[in-house]
């Protein structure tokens, strides 16, 4: 059986378990104020679609796209369980995030991740999937910490 990705109200108790275990961990790899995360209430917000992946019924991970503009989209809130890494999980619900972003319309994907041994493998997917590093965009102000990359849809 494959990875079942998931459209998701984020109204069930394991789904909010996956959100606050994102949340610890985004803030135990990086410095105060640097966390640019979504937490519940925000992921809910117009404009942010979220996925949850699921194996075997369990749940192993989660992503997000956030509209920028009418041709722009954020991925966000990527998260894979420890028990599921190297499985395909982030692959699976990227590949979602991407299809669904050609779907809209949109003509890039812009992200903003952290720097360090924690996001390295992070870094590895996106690179795998043409994104390319670029600068800030949006609200972000470019830190010591934060890296932005890029994915061109044409």
């Amino acid at each position: 059986m494959g990875i079942d990705i998931r459209q998701d109200d984020l109204s069930s108790p394991e789904v909010q378990s996956l959100i606050a275990e994102h949340l610890s961990g985004m803030h135990s790899n990086t410095p105060p104020g640097q966390v640019h995360a979504l937490n519940l209430e925000r992921l809910r917000a117009p404009g942010v679609t979220f996925w949850t992946a699921w194996l075997d019924g369990a749940l192993c991970g989660c992503g997000a796209l956030k509209e920028l503009d009418s041709l722009s989209g954020e991925v966000k809130s990527m998260r894979t369980r420890a028990a599921f890494l190297r499985r395909g999980v982030g692959q699976a619900i990227l590949d979602e995030i991407v299809r669904t972003a050609h779907q809209r319309g949109y003509t890039r994907l812009l992200l903003e991740t952290g720097s360090g041994p924690a996001f390295a493998a992070a870094h590895a997917l996106y690179q795998r999937n043409a994104f390319e590093w670029s600068g800030p965009f949006g609200e972000y102000a470019a830190t010591d910490f934060n890296l932005f990359m890029a994915k061109a849809l044409i």
